[in-house]
């Protein structure tokens, strides 16, 4: 909406009071992250560095302000984590800025950190790790303040007595279905929600996920104690698997069967293989084709699971440079 006012017979304007919500804003600050995103090209000059300085200068420009504080050649852990340190400071200046739904929808995002946080600080302390180690090893997407209190205020004692590895995944994988069913459920009855593209887009991404968590679940039961009616319990009640697939999968009994299973989905064929369904290929072209639709919250999910393969590529890159293992440095997956 443009005010105006007479000024000496001319018209000066006073201000322009934008239009759009906050919504809005921010989906603009996001398309401006996408575009930082790292290319095949700069891909290939990464693989060019001899030395991690090299890879330092090579990602000035994306990550300049973060990395300048790194000391010379520093270690691949330090670059991840400064790596890091750039998408949550990013990703929370955008949840500082966010009303309404779309603040709601951005809780969402980081209740899956939250659910994988937690089971780290237990098997840890079960296993009577350092606190700090622990910590380190936590996602920041959701840190809270009182997850350091997890780790001394849990009793060794009943955690030995009452938890082994296999219910501490049984639950976390509890938790997590109970998360997406959540987060599906929302966005197709929220209001505001409901039949917009972030809706459609959204419901396409968790039931790729719903479906990932369902294969990589049944892959890892074998050879364990979780009977087949336990593992059936553990898959979300949604999915493009969903009925039959499913039912596939919770009488499989090794890879062959999982893998019948999951081609009744042609779109999955290419993204499965013997150690499950990776995350980067379905989800990586859903993310995508978000940036391709206006007027969205999904661009700020897609916009997150783009820039975590990157992280990704750019530790395995250094990774490779450190240990002189040049001839395996193209094993990365380039987001665009």
């Amino acid at each position: 909406m443009v005010h105006f006012e007479r000024h000496r017979g001319q018209l000066s304007i006073l201000h322009v009071t934008c239009l759009s919500h906050s919504g809005n804003y921010i989906e603009g600050i996001v398309r401006g992250y996408r575009n930082a995103l790292l290319t095949s090209q700069n891909y290939s000059y990464l693989t060019q560095c001899e030395t991690i300085d090299d890879v330092k200068l090579q990602l000035g420009l994306a990550y300049g302000d973060y990395l300048a504080s790194l000391p010379p050649n520093p270690s691949t852990s330090a670059l991840a984590n400064k790596t890091t340190e750039k998408l949550v400071s990013e990703f929370r200046y955008l949840q500082a800025n966010a009303t309404g739904s779309l603040a709601i929808f951005m809780e969402h995002l980081t209740y899956g950190y939250m659910i994988n946080n937690v089971a780290v600080l237990i098997t840890g302390t079960l296993h009577e790790r350092d606190t700090r180690e622990l910590l380190e090893r936590c996602h920041p997407l959701d840190w809270f303040e009182t997850m350091p209190v997890l780790c001394v205020a849990t009793n060794i004692e009943e955690l030995h007595q009452d938890l082994d590895e296999l219910n501490i995944e049984i639950i976390r994988n509890t938790r997590y279905k109970n998360y997406l069913e959540d987060f599906y459920n929302w966005v197709n009855t929220t209001p505001e929600i409901s039949g917009t593209p972030t809706a459609e887009v959204m419901s396409e991404v968790l039931e790729v996920e719903a479906d990932r968590r369902s294969i990589n679940i049944t892959l890892n039961s074998f050879g364990t104690e979780l009977s087949k009616a336990d593992r059936k319990k553990l898959y979300p009640a949604f999915g493009r698997l969903q009925p039959e697939g499913t039912l596939m999968l919770s009488r499989a009994d090794d890879v062959e069967a999982v893998r019948i299973a999951v081609e009744s989905v042609a779109d999955y064929k290419s993204f499965f293989d013997q150690t499950g369904m990776s995350q980067g290929g379905a989800e990586m072209e859903i993310s995508r084709l978000a940036f391709t639709r206006q007027f969205t919250h999904a661009v700020v999910y897609a916009w997150v699971k783009l820039r975590e393969p990157e992280i990704r590529n750019i530790t395995w890159i250094a990774e490779c440079i450190a240990q002189n293992q040049k001839e395996r440095i193209g094993n990365y997956i380039s987001v665009f």
